[in-house]
């Protein structure tokens, strides 16, 4: 189909587009329009399609030498027990209070990429290649703006995310020189990045009060909002509980038919599955909203507006908990700790990621080798930057790029970044005035019947401009200073 729509006149597509009962159909045939001229003739799109297989090898080859074919040693516990190292561990070792532990399962870890370095490095490559294969092919000006493309994202954004992140690293800084001093250490370690400020932390809420406390935190969206959700969470839409062969994690499903499904793997004494619940909450909604409001052509939204769902409503719980604990600061502590680290992890290092995939794709459309050496020096130099004099970084942490996934899906990890961005600003504007939960509400109802800039216009955010991020950037600020003002105060 979308080859014989190409391959119309203009005279006739402007003929059919004008037809009232296409009107519905329109934004839908000018995105598949967008494409005519990335797109090749039908001998080539053959041959192009024949080469999928060899296409995708690099990533499997990454996939199946990460998670079959390496191993990543033993290390021992702090009961004195010996313990493979692996994915799923080596961040809970590197939570340890023990230093030697943590070190000992960084430097551990490292070393089976360091033992695979130059094969992993050549997959990425290869990887990088093949991008700069398909954007000459395709007539893109880039691997970026053939990346960008589906979405109608501009170039600039992508650039003014990383020199507005990247121009503002103050914030950071001072939360990794407040975490050395918090932490008694004369020196800061990649490793000691992880390990909690605030320990001990008692927390016990069954699955029915979690709920009554997500629809509390989200009263500020309106009573439709909390009124479906609070309905559907303590009615059919949630597998709630862990069970024997049930897949571990959590995640929002359903299809355009059904109402909106969450598997959760629900505990009561931890408060990162309160987090998890309403984080799927979030995903959920968006679900409803844009099935609810769209024809089936528009009701999927895409990847770059999703995580803003989701991540608002973390941003509107970690609000409410906070005026909940005024008498309990080390619950207070402890839940602006947790936004600091989430913030971080996002906005900061994943901005980071975006640089040096642009740096390695620049590289490569240069025909500048992309060896072991280069990559690695490239990356060391973005370490440099982002983290400054505040740590010590160990050679190790050089390889790290070796392991990141989300290299083999070109200019993917900037969305995380901008979706926190976007949340943070969007709910800063709503909690300062109830009254812009209608936009954001309008904006859950559009699924994918706008590019998402101009989906995030409605919400009243304007990603082309460098204030959501900076506004991103200012709010973590505030969170560092109310932390460390209150975790001084804690015995």
């Amino acid at each position: 189909l979308v080859p014989e729509i190409q391959s119309l006149p203009e005279g006739t597509i402007s003929n059919y587009l004008s037809n009232t009962k296409l009107s519905p159909y329109v934004f839908y045939i000018e995105k598949i329009l967008r494409y005519k001229e990335h797109t090749l003739s039908k001998e080539i799109e053959e041959i192009l399609a024949m080469a999928h297989e060899v296409v995708i090898a690099p990533m499997e080859f990454f996939r199946k030498l990460d998670n079959a074919d390496m191993r990543f040693g033993t290390i021992t516990d702090d009961e004195g027990n010996t313990v493979e190292l692996s994915h799923g561990n080596f961040i809970t070792f590197l939570m340890n209070y023990r230093r030697d532990i943590r070190n000992n399962a960084f430097h551990t870890y490292y070393e089976a990429y360091n033992n695979h370095k130059y094969s992993i490095a050549q997959s990425l490559a290869s990887s990088v290649k093949k991008d700069v294969f398909f954007s000459r092919v395709r007539k893109f000006k880039s691997c970026l703006h053939q990346a960008l493309f589906p979405d109608n994202i501009p170039d600039t954004v992508y650039h003014t995310l990383i020199e507005t992140v990247s121009g503002n690293l103050q914030p950071l800084f001072k939360y990794l020189l407040y975490r050395k001093e918090a932490l008694g250490l004369t020196q800061l370690h990649f490793y000691d990045t992880y390990v909690p400020l605030v320990a001990d932390i008692p927390f016990s809420m069954e699955y029915e009060k979690a709920c009554q406390v997500c629809a509390q935190a989200l009263q500020i969206l309106g009573d439709e909002y909390v009124t479906t959700l609070h309905k559907g969470l303590l009615g059919g839409w949630v597998d709630r509980y862990e069970n024997r062969g049930k897949v571990s994690g959590a995640y929002s499903s359903g299809c355009y038919d059904s109402p909106p499904y969450i598997l959760l793997n629900y505990d009561a004494n931890t408060i990162n599955s309160l987090y998890t619940l309403i984080h799927e909450s979030g995903h959920s909604m968006h679900s409803y909203y844009s099935r609810k409001n769209q024809p089936y052509v528009y009701h999927e939204y895409t990847i770059f507006v999703a995580e803003v769902a989701s991540t608002l409503n973390e941003i509107l719980l970690s609000h409410y908990l906070l005026q909940q604990y005024t008498d309990n600061p080390r619950m207070q502590a402890y839940i602006l700790n947790r936004e600091i680290d989430e913030i971080r992890g996002t906005l900061f290092r994943q901005t980071m990621f975006a640089e040096f995939e642009l740096i390695v794709h620049t590289m490569a459309e240069n025909n500048q080798p992309l060896t072991f050496q280069a990559m690695t020096e490239s990356y060391a130099n973005l370490l440099q930057k982002y983290f400054g004099n505040t740590i010590v970084i160990d050679p190790a942490l050089h390889l790290e790029y070796l392991r990141i996934p989300h290299f083999y899906s070109a200019f993917y990890v900037y969305k995380y970044a901008t979706g926190i961005a976007a949340a943070l600003s969007l709910a800063k504007q709503i909690i300062n005035d109830p009254a812009a939960s209608q936009h954001y509400l309008k904006f859950l109802s559009l699924g994918g019947s706008m590019f998402p800039l101009d989906e995030l216009k409605v919400a009243g955010v304007d990603m082309e401009s460098p204030q959501p991020v900076i506004d991103a950037l200012n709010y973590f600020d505030s969170l560092v200073d109310k932390f460390i003002a209150i975790h001084k105060t804690l015995g």
